[in-house]
């Protein structure tokens, strides 16, 4: 299959879709990002990579790194974590304290806010403090993308610790309900921090392969985490990765995927390739409006799709 042909022709499509959506501006740090840009990767089980657009430029992973530390507590916990924490859509928006509330303090699943920062919450226990805890998930994102220059932006993490009034009322509500261990402010922070780790499209296409394969690196032979772990993973991916679009996007593009409101989303092609798109314009629900519209449009030529 001649993959760069399919991914030009995916650019040339959505381009009249650039603008259409909007940053997400109530990020401070992020809301100056020109939502005029696209880029999207293909990476293969030998390493080959596809690219278009803007593929060097480094933007805000935000949600996508939900992925990546829910990854960790599933190897450390195991099935213990879904004490905590729920694996059912949840059909609300991603920082939903009613939801919450409602349900006693236990997050529905790992991807919305609440679930991602119990999750955080787990790491930092596992690890015995939270800058450990963060320089390990950063550790662990490096390794898999091979690119130990993938770094954390201060700037987009105090921009969020400045104006993240509503995590910081999530947590408070986990913890009201005796669902969190440490203290509010670190586990939030150290949320933020692994949120604004900034990558590419190649780095990011890259990370999603152990997810292809089982939970083994198909390039170094590394294995991450059991292959009932990594389809559990993809199965939340699939259900729950793009917040009360999820159904949507399963039904459009029919991928394990998770999108963040930095513009990014990836994509696992199981057996075959880690994909990721970027686009900062966001659609209604706070996933990448173009990127949805190429993930569908790349699933339609190639019928990649798992369905």
């Amino acid at each position: 299959m001649d993959y760069q042909s399919i991914i030009n022709e995916i650019a040339e499509e959505v381009f009249p879709l650039l603008g259409d959506g909007k940053v997400a501006n109530y990020i401070p740090a992020l809301a100056g990002v020109n939502p005029k840009q696209f880029a999207m990767t293909l990476t293969l089980f030998d390493g080959t990579q596809y690219s278009v657009g803007k593929a060097d430029t480094l933007f805000s992973i935000q949600s996508i790194s939900k992925v990546f530390t829910f990854t960790l507590a599933l190897k450390f916990y195991g099935t213990d974590l879904y004490k905590r924490i729920g694996l059912e859509p949840s059909g609300n928006p991603f920082n939903s304290l009613v939801q919450l509330e409602y349900e006693k303090g236990k997050p529905r699943n790992p991807f919305i806010n609440a679930g991602a920062i119990n999750v955080t919450d787990a790491l930092i226990n596992h690890y015995g403090n939270d800058e450990t805890a963060y320089e390990e998930v950063l550790e662990f994102i490096r390794a898999i993308s091979d690119d130990k220059t993938i770094d954390s932006s201060d700037v987009v993490a105090i921009s969020e610790m400045e104006h993240g009034f509503r995590n910081l009322a999530l947590a408070n509500l986990m913890k009201s309900f005796n669902n969190l261990d440490n203290k509010v402010e670190d586990v939030v922070g150290t949320y933020f921090k692994h949120c604004a780790i900034e990558m590419n499209t190649k780095m990011l296409s890259r990370a999603m392969l152990y997810l292809s394969n089982d939970g083994v690196d198909p390039v170094t032979g590394q294995i991450y985490i059991t292959a009932s772990q990594s389809k559990r993973i993809n199965a939340v991916m699939l259900t729950c990765g793009h917040y009360d679009a999820s159904g949507d996007f399963a039904f459009n593009v029919g991928l394990p995927g998770k999108s963040g409101v930095g513009g990014g989303i990836v994509a696992v092609v199981p057996e075959v390739m880690g994909i990721c798109v970027w686009s900062p314009g966001l659609n209604a629900n706070g996933n990448s409006l173009a990127g949805t519209k190429a993930l569908e449009l790349f699933t339609t030529k190639t019928g990649l799709s798992i369905f």
